[in-house]
């Protein structure tokens, strides 16, 4: 059995969803269980490169991933010939000029969403990938998660019948930073370093709708800014000037109309963090992170409407929860094993800077719509 080993230049991985579950739980998870199998039989192991501002920061994570290199110099690891790919995890404004320093030295590209501020910068990246011949990718993972691969299997099957409806929940209470620490950073917050929830999950369920129900045609977006002053991570506070509540209205292709709620000013009372229901004629179904529950037309009740008497229903009764398809993983990591494979053996991997610029495209429209209080046409954006 032969071993190939590929490097991989980690940068911006020092927060805690890029130090959680792109090092951690997908990198290092990786090179513990002793590498990935390539279909010629050879076993891939990632050489990760962490590379950052904070030296303090970088030197006690790279101890927490057994003592993996790390640099504060970018424009070294990047001529380094011993790293193939180049990873960006850093705040949104800062990615798009990593990633075309990156693609400039012929690295591969794989990077975290949004993939660039505006559209005109995602597509420029798409761009500059393809001419220089570049694989490239970016990261979609609640594509992974077991409660989304589940609806998509039931859409296969035909189990919804015709798909009338996806109403989608998501958020929670984020702290304001005063009395109780903030379990985000403060840059989400302000709109001048990138921040805001139609930017951040607008990528999100651009990707979610058009790949598991249909392409996304039109949006109508309202937008808030619930909450004006936070604490940042050194205990000061600071004007919020970034939107932290989105509600909108997707139409979609084949007439589904899909209502997501997106909050970080939310007290959560549902299965999860994030919830969808679809509702089909032969059909629905409810799904969390990580469970699905169905209810089919012969099993749907009656309700019938009598506000005045208690009913005694018990509505949750009538749901069946549904084997999640090929078990519980890790999102984050089976993205990047089909990304690594992608790079070292050629494997198909649509999720690329395309991809990208489509979610970026659909956080603009948002933000045009809030801006012009009317519904925006989506047009398709394709190679």
């Amino acid at each position: 059995m032969s071993v190939r080993r590929i490097g991989i230049i980690m940068n911006g991985v020092t927060g805690r969803m890029g130090a959680n579950q792109h090092l951690l739980r997908s990198i290092a998870a990786i090179r513990t269980d002793g590498g990935l199998a390539l279909p010629d039989g050879a076993v891939l192991v990632p050489d990760p490169l962490l590379v950052g501002r904070d030296p303090r920061k970088l030197e006690e994570l790279a101890a927490r991933a057994a003592g993996v290199p790390w640099t504060t110099d970018l424009d070294a690891a990047l001529a380094n010939p011993a790293y193939e790919i180049y990873f960006d995890a850093q705040t949104t404004d800062r990615r798009a000029d990593a990633v075309r320093r990156a693609i400039a030295a012929g690295k591969h590209v794989y990077c975290e969403k949004p993939s660039a501020a505006t559209m005109g910068d995602a597509l420029d990246l798409y761009r500059r990938a393809k001419a220089a011949g570049v694989k490239h990718g970016v990261v979609q993972d609640k594509l992974w998660l077991p409660g989304i691969r589940a609806l998509k299997d039931l859409v296969a099957r035909g189990f919804f019948g015709r798909v009338l409806s996806v109403r989608g929940e998501f958020g929670y209470w984020v702290f304001e930073g005063d009395t109780v620490p903030a379990q985000r950073p403060s840059w989400n917050y302000r709109a001048e370093d990138g921040g805001g929830i139609v930017a951040d999950m607008f990528a999100h369920w651009r990707y979610v709708l058009d790949e598991v129900f249909g392409r996304v045609t039109a949006v109508s977006c309202l937008g808030a800014r619930h909450i004006d002053r936070r604490w940042d991570e050194a205990g000061r506070p600071y004007a919020a000037t970034a939107d932290d509540a989105a509600y909108a209205t997707f139409e979609l292709e084949g007439g589904i109309v899909a209502q997501f709620n997106s909050s970080w000013c939310v007290r959560v009372r549902r299965d999860d963090l994030l919830t969808l229901q679809v509702d089909g004629t032969k059909g629905s179904a409810v799904a969390g992170l990580r469970g699905c529950w169905t209810q089919t037309a012969a099993a749907t009740p009656r309700p019938v409407w009598n506000p005045d008497v208690e009913s005694g229903a018990d509505y949750r009764s009538d749901w069946e929860r549904v084997a999640e398809p090929g078990g519980q993983v890790n999102a984050f990591r089976a993205e990047w094993e089909l990304f690594l494979r992608h790079v070292a053996s050629g494997e198909a991997f649509p999720w690329d800077l395309l991809a990208g610029a489509r979610g970026v495209q659909l956080a603009e429209l948002g933000l045009e719509s809030w801006r012009t209080r009317a519904w925006v046409t989506v047009p398709s954006l394709d190679a």
